[in-house]
């Protein structure tokens, strides 16, 4: 599958080795950027051809195209390059509102083609360990569940990009921006959530229109509770983490890394040994990563994993998914229901009342 880049920013480099650890499945050939400057310097350096976007919509050998560009113009890639007859996958988080991802869904419906949403730590051991225990029931009835994402980014980070800390382009702060995976995986995990209650504030940083700190209480649609927390003011930054309590078992993943899985009447699960279990039970049997995202200032990785690992199998999930006729492991469904909760929360953050998806 012949594949194009738009967006040649922080990310770019990632999907850039990820396909190239694909060959004989995917080929990327081209890229392209609003700053032509940017896409040559990613080109040079990849061996790509620095190309403009209205080349790649044209260009009938190129199937597939990856969207790295700021989340708010991830529609505005997205829509066009679907209905130009291309597999499309975008960047965390799929848009910046619910509208938006309908828009990338009624492309897709009309294209026929497919559409992807990056969500790596679904492919994360960890990850895929605790929610197949939580659908096989093996940790009872859910009733309690936290997630918790106290990172820390330096003003420089606000600063270097005019994008970033805006409403219109990154879509808000510290919750769409970092917490948004530890989000996703909560909703994948634990289900829909019925109701949002949640406070925000600009703590520590200037020159930025969104929040920096961030505090909800969800109701789950099974009557389960949970809590989130997001933030970029937790200096030096700890590890994300997301923890699951069930009736008769729970389960913790820290630092991506499946810390403690716990079940009444079995030997509990945790520390090294529980990232080697995780390894070997894992469905499908393949060792995807367990880095934390992008610029995440606190470690985690597991040992032996390197950054990238888990964009690759999702890409390779996406590309078998486009020659299969299938959906994706995270499709423009999944990807629009992280928005919807999004949306939900910064809509009681802004009223203060409790908000109902």
């Amino acid at each position: 599958m012949r594949f194009a880049l738009v967006g040649c920013g922080v990310i770019a480099p990632t999907h850039v080795r990820a396909l190239a650890q694909l060959a004989g499945r995917a080929e990327l050939v081209a890229c392209s950027d609003i700053v032509p400057a940017r896409a040559q310097a990613l080109a040079d350096e990849f061996g790509l051809a620095a190309v403009s976007f209205d080349d790649i919509l044209a260009d009938p050998t190129i199937d597939a195209v990856t969207v790295c560009t700021p989340s708010g113009l991830h529609a505005e890639v997205g829509v066009p390059a679907l209905l130009a007859g291309k597999h499309v996958i975008v960047e965390k988080p799929m848009e910046i509102t619910v509208e938006a991802c309908d828009r990338l869904l009624a492309a897709q419906q009309t294209s026929g083609a497919t559409l992807g949403v990056i969500s790596q730590h679904r492919f994360d051991e960890a990850s895929r360990m605790v929610h197949g225990a939580v659908a096989d029931g093996r940790l009872g009835r859910v009733v309690l569940a936290d997630c918790r994402v106290p990172w820390f980014r330096a003003q420089d980070y606000y600063d270097s990009g005019d994008w970033r800390g805006t409403w219109a382009l990154d879509g808000g702060g510290c919750l769409i921006n970092q917490g948004v995976h530890t989000l996703d995986l909560l909703r994948w995990i634990c289900g829909p959530v019925r109701t949002v209650f949640a406070r925000s504030a600009t703590a520590t940083h200037e020159r930025i229109e969104v929040e920096d700190v961030l505090c909800a209480t969800v109701e789950f649609a099974n009557g389960a509770l949970g809590t989130v927390l997001a933030s970029t003011s937790a200096y030096p930054g700890f590890p994300a983490r997301l923890a699951v309590h069930g009736t008769v078992g729970g389960a913790v993943i820290d630092g991506d890394r499946l810390a403690t899985l716990a079940v009444m009447g079995e030997p509990t699960v945790g520390g090294e040994h529980a990232n080697e279990h995780a390894a070997q039970v894992a469905s499908g049997g393949t060792r995807a990563a367990t880095r934390s995202v992008e610029n995440q200032t606190a470690p985690s990785a597991t040992v032996g994993d390197t950054w990238g690992d888990a964009h690759r199998a999702q890409l390779l999930d996406f590309i078998e998914a486009a020659e299969q006729g299938r959906a994706p492991l995270v499709d423009g469904h999944a990807g629009r229901d992280t928005v919807e909760l999004v949306e939900a929360i910064y809509r009681s953050a802004r009223t203060g009342a409790v908000v109902t998806l």
